[in-house]
This record gives C-alpha cells, structure tokens and sequence, in this order.
C-alpha cells in the first residue's frame, strides 16, 4: 500500500481549524456572560454572577481542551508521527464531539453551522485514520521474496 501524502497538511489544517474554533468557542462564552450579566438573569434562583463565571469558565475550559487537540494535531503535523495512545482517544473524543454539536446545530443553528463541524470532524477523522499505521512513520515498501530460497515474503505483523 502507498504512503499517504496529504496527512501532514491535513493534520497542520486541521489544528488551525480548531485553534479558531477555540477562540471562537472562549469569545461567544464571554460575550454570553457579559449578556446574563448586563440582564441580571438567573435560573432557578442562581446568582447571576454565578451564571456569568460558569459560562465563562466552561468556554475557558473548553477552549483549552480544543487548543490541546490542536497541539496534538500540529505535533502530529510537524513530526509526521502518530499521537501516543492516549492523544488519540483525545482526538476521537473531538471527534465524538464534533459530531454531537453537528448532530444538534442542523436544528437550533442552522444547516451551515452543521458542515463547518462535519468539516472539522471530517479533519480530525482524515488525521486519525491517516496515521493510523503502527510504526508511525512512512510506509515501508513490502518485503520481497529472495528468489534464491523460493519462500513467499512474509506477511507484515499487526
């Protein structure tokens, strides 16, 4: 089987992405906490400074989780190897991730807003699966059977 050549573009385009996206992400969660607090709005009774820190906290949080994906991408990018075990379940969890946002964004944002995120679930799967080989590096050209011992090459491990 050949080499996959677009992997390393792929995973670099894919951590840009997210990177925006994290930015995007902490910018609406601060923007919505300025809102809850300006309108003094609560729910069930919680302060609404309470309201404003939470939102704010989670879209910190989860600018951050996104900007670790990204750094796992961009590493992936630039060394042209596989993540370790766990920043892969990292990344398939964005990618679970992504999928649960675009599942839900066709109905309350809108069909655009559903293949921004397909497309970014679409990136991160690509880099996933293009790196997917265990030894991590370029593939290695099949093994050939020497003519003199007459074996069939041996059929790679994994």
């Amino acid at each position: 089987m050949g080499r996959v050549v677009a992997r390393r573009p792929v995973a670099g385009v894919a951590a840009v992405v997210l990177v925006a996206e994290a930015i995007g992400i902490v910018l609406a969660q601060i923007f919505l906490g300025m809102v809850v607090d300006d309108q003094q709005m609560s729910l069930a009774g919680l302060e609404p400074r309470a309201m404003t820190v939470g939102a704010v906290a989670g879209g910190v949080l989860f600018g951050g989780y996104l900007l670790l994906c990204a750094a796992v991408l961009l590493r992936m990018a630039l060394r042209d190897r596989p993540p370790r075990p766990f920043f892969r379940i990292l990344l398939i969890s964005a990618a679970v991730v992504h999928g649960v946002l675009g599942a839900f964004t066709v109905g309350l944002v809108g069909w655009s807003a559903f293949v921004l995120l397909m497309t970014v679930l679409g990136l991160i799967v690509w880099s996933l699966v293009a790196y997917g080989e265990e030894n991590g590096g370029p593939a290695e050209p099949e093994a050939t059977a020497s003519p003199s011992s007459g074996n069939p090459p041996a059929a790679p491990a994994g």
